[in-house]
């Protein structure tokens, strides 16, 4: 029976054109962050599955690649449930590994701590545009900094990144978890119902201000509450309530922090930008996990159509492995996205029309190739791409494909020189 030549469902295999555009972006992401201070750090793509199943990473959770125990640790046999069958599974995104990493060598780490990690991440989803089940993510976090100057820094350098790939006229959308809170007690939802409550707020732009309403009336919540509640989100939403002015609204205490938090991040980051992009105060905005505390914050570019990256504060999760509270705040760039985006639209990587092939003829060998290939090294050694290759009978064929793949420049090598 002849093997399988397709990649496993929500996997692919990188043809040599988006490979490399896929590093030229990594090369622009690593750039431009460490300019901004951040150190490239690594974990692996094992965790214990105590660590991704502690309810911090939201819906990801039921996503999880599980990994089977090994040798005599695993029996089939005595078995009573699948914990007995599991200990670890694959990361199903960057920032669980990052706070056990923190946690793990906090001592031999600055204060603040600015990491950059990329890497393969792994979930169990439906594959669709944009969306697959091995996929890159790339993550900027400050941990140790409870000051905004954390989420300013993030959005600045993560805009800087997408001005970098010549992306325009996108958003960064951004709310509080705080401000959610405050908004769904003024209204008068219950603490304990404020999660399911945020679930259905997350799916306005699916669904609508009717849907979400519709949704929380199913859900047996009270009608004027309901009301109360989408009647401010609407008047938010349409532009026609301000941060200051929601804030009059509710007359929450609750709600003074977090807007004067936006407030000073939206202004912060619109003096201070060098991308073409705009922020908006977004209050339906939740991020999915559970995990944020505070400011959330979102990249919606209009070519997409959906999320193309987004974090925010997380300030309870380092807690979680030391039992010390740890102020930590991320970004996580759509890098998957960004590169379907831009190989749509054709785009080049700067440079990379500059290889020149030696097409070589065959039975060339000996001191005549010897001369060939020193003559290819002596040119590399200025900067130049040299690819040297045997010359097809097709000529013209093989030149047309070289030029495809880059190489603007050909010289022929024949064993005699041509008459």
């Amino acid at each position: 029976m002849a093997l399988n030549k397709k990649p496993v469902t929500g996997m692919k295999d990188i043809l040599p054109e988006e490979m490399e555009i896929r590093e030229y972006v990594q090369r622009v992401i690593s750039e431009t962050y460490a300019g901004f201070g951040f150190t490239r750090i690594e974990t692996p793509c094992v965790e214990t599955i105590e660590n991704l199943t502690s309810k911090s990473g939201g819906d990801n959770e039921k996503l999880i690649f599980r990994i089977l125990k090994r040798g005599e640790k695993l029996n089939l046999e005595t078995a009573q449930s699948q914990d007995d069958l599991v200990d670890s599974g694959l990361r199903y995104d960057l920032t669980v590994p990052l706070v056990r990493y923190y946690s793990n060598n906090s001592a031999n780490l600055p204060t603040p701590f600015k990491a950059l990690q990329m890497g393969n991440v792994w979930r169990a989803d439906r594959p669709q545009r944009g969306r697959y089940r091995q996929f890159m993510q790339c993550d900027i976090d400050i941990l140790g900094e409870a000051d905004n100057l954390a989420e300013i820094e993030l959005i600045l350098a993560t805009t800087k990144v997408l001005g970098k790939l010549d992306f325009k006229g996108f958003e960064i959308r951004i709310n509080d978890r705080r401000l959610l809170k405050a908004m769904a007690g003024w209204a008068g939802f219950s603490e304990s119902d404020y999660d399911a409550v945020f679930i259905t707020i997350d799916k306005m732009d699916k669904i609508g201000i009717d849907g979400v309403k519709a949704e929380l009336l199913e859900n047996g919540y009270d009608a004027g509450v309901v009301d109360k509640y989408t009647a401010l989100l609407e008047k938010a939403v349409s532009g026609d309530a301000t941060l200051q002015g929601i804030m009059e609204t509710i007359g929450e205490e609750s709600a003074k922090a977090p807007v004067e938090n936006l407030d000073t991040i939206i202004s912060s980051v619109e003096s201070a930008k060098e991308a073409d992009f705009k922020m908006v105060f977004d209050p339906t905005l939740v991020r999915g996990m559970s995990y944020y505390t505070g400011t959330i914050f979102e990249i919606a570019i209009p070519e997409f159509g959906g999320s193309c990256g987004g974090g925010g504060r997380y300030d309870e999760m380092v807690g979680k492995f030391t039992g010390q509270s740890v102020p930590a705040c991320g970004f996580s760039i759509g890098f998957e996205r960004i590169v379907l985006l831009l190989t749509e639209k054709g785009f080049k990587v700067p440079g990379s029309g500059d290889g020149k092939a030696y097409l070589i003829e065959k039975g060339i060998t000996g001191e005549r190739l010897s001369e060939i290939l020193s003559k290819a090294s002596e040119e590399r050694k200025s900067g130049k791409k040299i690819l040297t290759v045997r010359m097809n009978k097709n000529k013209k064929f093989q030149k047309e494909q070289l030029e495809k793949a880059g190489y603007t420049e050909f010289e022929d090598f024949y064993k005699e020189a041509l008459k």
